[in-house]
């Protein structure tokens, strides 16, 4: 899939909240700057000059992306912090600014973010290819190149796994003791639920993560996806059981249908289900280049806990996570419940 930074807002900042790839980015463009406070600081004239722009073109672009890009660093020096600055640098380095109230300065981050908006160069679209380069680059290295199942590096996947296992059994023997239907249910009714929980059947999830046909979708999905499956399933078992049991006898598949439609509805589930699906969405376009054309209202930029999740210090494969008496500790504990 063909990222254009220039026109999609959640593209740059999913760029701009991954600290792995900034750094690198920082370390490979090597776009100078005044180094102030520890950090790269670019004035507007900086940024004409580095993108080869009129510094009126920089102004444009503040104007009609003010707010995101504050969000990514630019900020407007005023007073003692103004002086401050002036004290520091010399005219060489930001021209004459002695009798100017206020001065607009980018982090290297906001010049990151200003190079994926501006359409009228060559050299920001130079930056951007750059970018892209450097940012795959990153994600191969610090997710082992298995981005399939990048969402396996969660500390609290398997945790969430187990949990999932245990009640879809619960839900599996709802299915055999309390519905009169013949042996397509379990997949049927897998199917039902997928749909309420992120609006797709089994098939189609497969097909946009170009998962293969003995891929155990379950093993590519996040904790947060999981969890609310658990939750409907155990929810559905318990509800299936009280209907059987009052009607003495199995229910129907039209009465199933029913009770998951009202279960889809329950205002203790909506805000799970609704979590599962922007956190499906948001980070399979992120971290796997998959779009859920489905759940498209839901795609959000990722934030920067998530590359810490999928690609920080506590992130690990599952073979290490099976090796650490920490996770075989809590997983004995489920079991024991």
């Amino acid at each position: 899939m063909t990222k254009d930074l220039t026109s999609s807002t959640i593209s740059r900042q999913n760029i701009l909240n991954n600290n792995y790839a900034l750094e690198q980015l920082e370390s490979n463009l090597s776009l100078g700057g005044i180094y102030w406070h520890d950090q790269a600081v670019f004035t507007k004239a900086h940024i004409a000059e580095l993108l080869q722009i009129d510094i009126r073109t920089v102004e444009r672009y503040l104007e009609n992306h003010n707010d995101e890009l504050i969000n990514n660093g630019y900020k407007v020096l005023k007073g003692t912090e103004f002086k401050n600055f002036k004290e520091y640098v010399s005219d060489i380095d930001v021209g004459d600014i002695s009798k100017t109230p206020s001065l607009g300065v980018f982090t290297f981050r906001a010049v990151l973010n200003i190079a994926m908006l501006v359409t009228e160069s060559e050299k920001a679209k130079t930056i951007r290819s750059k970018i892209l380069d450097i940012v795959i680059d990153v994600m191969a290295q610090k997710s082992g190149g298995h981005t399939k199942y990048i969402n396996q590096r969660d500390e609290a996947y398997l945790p969430s796994a187990y949990k999932e296992y245990s009640y879809r059994k619960e839900f599996t023997d709802a299915l055999d003791y309390y519905l009169n239907a013949d042996k397509w249910k379990y997949g049927k009714y897998t199917n039902k639920i997928y749909e309420v929980v992120f609006l797709e059947n089994a098939a189609e999830y497969k097909k946009i993560l170009a998962l293969k046909e003995k891929d155990q979708i379950r093993e590519t999905m996040y904790s947060e996806v999981l969890n609310a499956i658990a939750s409907f399933e155990h929810g559905l078992a318990v509800e299936m059981q009280q209907e059987s049991l009052k009607l003495n006898r199995k229910l129907t598949t039209k009465e199933l249908d029913e009770l998951i439609v009202k279960a889809s509805q329950n205002p203790y589930l909506v805000p799970h289900i609704n979590d599962a699906r922007a956190k499906m969405a948001s980070r399979d376009l992120c971290f796997r280049e998959a779009l859920h054309q489905k759940l498209e209202n839901y795609i959000q930029s990722v934030p920067q806990s998530d590359f810490d999740k999928f690609l920080g210090e506590t992130s690990k494969s599952l073979e290490e996570r099976l090796s650490d008496p920490e996770t075989l500790a809590v997983l004995k504990r489920l079991k024991d419940r």
